[in-house]
This record gives C-alpha cells, structure tokens and sequence, in this order.
C-alpha cells in the first residue's frame, strides 16, 4: 500500500483523523501567510463602503450603511475621501487600518464570470488561467512545493481544500470537531498495532501524535470559554488556535469560513452580514493579539469568490455579482491605505450595469504579494499562477 493509499484508508475508518504528516518546527525567519477564504461571496460594498458615492444610496435604500458621522455610532468609519468601514468593525479591523496593519483591495477578483459558487471557488483555488480546468493542483500546493524546508503548510478545514491539492501530504484539522476526542485509546492502540515493524509505522505515529496534539489543545481552550466567553464555533476562539499553531509550527495556512450567501434580509450597520463580519474582525484581531510579536512576520490574505449585486434585491438582500475587496493584514504591512487600481463608482462604471468589475486580478495581486514574502523570481510565479502578471502593490 502506498502512502497516499494509508492515509486515505485512514481517514476513511477514523473521519476525525484527517491529519497526515510530520509535525516540523517552523524555521524562525519564515514569513507567515494565512489564506481566508469567505465561501458564498461577502457583500463588499457593505464593508468597504463607498460613501462617496451617491448611486451607492441610490441602489440601497434599506441596506446601505450611513455615511461617516462621529456622532452616530452606526455610521461608517472614514478611512479615506471615497472609502468607510462598516461601523461594526470599528474595534477590530479599525484599529488595524489605524495602525497600518490593515490595507483593502477593492475591485479584486478573478476573470471568471459564471457567478456560480461553486466555479467560481473551484477557479480560485486552481490559480489556473481560465482555460485550464486541472483539478489536482492548487496554487497553494504548487507554492508550498516551492517553499519545501521553508514554510510548513496546514490547511484547517475538515477536507484538503482544492487550493493545497497537488501538494504531498499537507496536514488538515478540522475546525468543526473542536472538542470531540479524534479517537480513542483502544483505536489509537489498534492502529499502532496493525503498521507495528512496517514501512508505515512512523507515518501512522506521526498522524495520531499530531491529531492527538491538536485535539487536546483545542478542548483544552473549550472548557476555558464556558464562563461566558465566545463559544468555539465562533471564529474568535478558533482564530486564537489557530494563531498559536502557526506560530510555534506552521508557516503556510489556509481557512475557509461559510455563511456569505445574503440573497434576504442582508442588513446594513445591523443584521446577519454585520454579525457575520463583527465575528470576523474579531476573530481576526484576536488572531494578531495572540500571535504576539510573531505577527510582524505575518501576512493574512481574506478572499471571497465574488462580490454581490451593487444593488439591492427585492429581497433586502443581494445576489451573485462580481468583483469584489479583498484585506491584507499583517503586522508589517505597508497598510492603511486602500490598494491597487480603482474606479469611480457609479451607474456608467458597474460591469454589465448590476456588478463592481475586476481591476485587479488576484493571481496578479498574489503573485506580487508572494513575490515580496519569499522573493520568488519569474520563474517560480509562473509556476504557481501560470501566464499571471504579477501586480507589486508594495504591500510588504
């Protein structure tokens, strides 16, 4: 049996033990890059609110967030001449941007035009132009088979995601069995004795110490939240494991998280994409707090597969759109400032009359990026984000 073959035979007999691989210590000099990745398309205009704009009041007339007033609380939070923050993000991402930690990408995304979820994921993660439909690799995959010895990747999701297939045996833990034991003693002490004196006895050994490991640190932070604290579903708790993790191990991460898909009842200052946002931002400073003074050595990256109809629906919602912001965080960033190629938004600039357009692809936009953290040459971009032109927005 190969290697591959074990650990999926594994997986398939114990569903909580998804983990393969060693555990490594992180080389200390290595910068940090976490992918965040907003399945169900986020409505940017609501985050990075375009107050400037008065077809953006125009188009929402029951979801848009006010503009910028310091005597209102549930006003947008002005970052520039054009730009505001959603007044729920005042604490977290505010104070970030404040500090030039924080810096946001609008009109990003990709080519594709399918305004399907599902697609338009799939093409993301690939990294491919759009004429190559390859499903067994992922950028992340091709970088990290790059950076081998220098960044340690993790991907904390309950499946390898797309992005990190192609890449050996990436480890994944997933967030959602926080707290549940990965497997018993009996089971861990069976495993152990069905690989004792093969060619897979130290990978078995490995997979269970790092499973086991990981599972005990994230019950051990559960109990601790019971008086009253966040609960673990909530990404604030799971961000600050996630932090420690990468810290002390891992170099190379990537997180999904779900719950973007506001066709109804959307909301403005208030309501189920400002919840979803203030739990976010939340999860996001307390990602930076508790990675300590490792977070100037590390970038964050949050995605979405596309934005959302500049107008609202009749719904008070919105629907699949297009372009899109995206964030970059890290504690040495050139941030607070909004990046890369921009627009005037009005009726006559929408793509199709109904979408942001994409001004900044974000194969361009990461290969850039990437090109600063790990000072790839033109070949190695090429390879992770083939016919890319990677975009320099002197972010790092």
């Amino acid at each position: 049996m190969q290697r591959r073959q074990f650990l999926a035979t594994l997986a398939a007999s114990l569903p909580a033990l998804t983990v393969a691989g060693r555990v490594f210590a992180a080389p200390p000099s290595s910068p940090r890059f976490l992918l965040v990745f907003l399945r169900g398309g986020y409505d940017c205009a609501n985050l990075l609110v375009p107050y400037a704009s008065d077809f953006y009041y125009e188009s929402r007339p029951t979801i848009a967030v006010a503009r910028p007033d310091t005597a209102a609380a549930e006003s947008a939070l002005r970052l520039d001449a054009d730009w505001a923050l959603a007044p729920v993000l005042r604490a977290s991402l505010g104070s970030l941007y404040t500090n030039k930690q924080l810096a946001f990408v609008p009109f990003a995304g990709t080519d594709d035009l399918s305004r399907s979820h599902f697609e338009t994921q799939d093409n993301i993660e690939r990294g491919q132009p759009l004429d190559r439909h390859a499903f067994d690799s992922g950028f992340l995959a091709r970088l990290a088979t790059i950076l081998r010895g220098r960044a340690t990747p993790i991907a904390f999701t309950n499946d390898l995601p797309l992005s990190f297939r192609g890449g050996g045996d990436v480890p994944n833990i997933s967030l959602r069995a926080v707290g549940k034991p990965a497997y018993d003693q009996r089971q861990a002490e069976i495993l152990t004795a069905m690989y004792a004196g093969s060619p897979l006895q130290a990978e078995v050994a490995d997979g269970l110490h790092l499973r086991q490991q990981v599972a005990r640190e994230f019950a051990g932070e559960m109990t601790k939240a019971n008086r009253g604290a966040i609960s673990a579903q909530d990404f604030a708790s799971e961000a600050q494991r996630i932090a420690r993790l990468m810290r002390d191990q891992y170099r190379l991460g990537f997180v999904d998280v779900g719950g973007w898909d506001t066709h109804v009842n959307e909301g403005g200052a208030q309501g189920q994409l400002a919840n979803r946002l203030g739990n976010l931002g939340r999860g996001l400073a307390a990602f930076a707090q508790e990675l300590g003074d490792a977070w100037n050595d590390t970038t964050v990256v949050v995605v979405s597969e596309f934005g959302r109809t500049f107008r609202e629906n009749g719904d008070k919602g919105t629907d699949h759109g297009h372009g899109s912001v995206h964030w970059i965080l890290g504690g040495g960033i050139h941030g607070g400032r909004i990046a890369g190629e921009q627009i005037k938004v009005q009726q006559s600039t929408l793509l199709q009359n109904r979408d942001y357009p994409v001004l900044n692809n974000y194969r361009n936009v990461l290969g850039g990026l990437f090109a600063r953290l790990w000072g790839l040459n033109a070949s190695q971009l090429d390879t992770v984000f083939p016919q890319a032109r990677p975009q320099d927005l002197r972010l790092v």
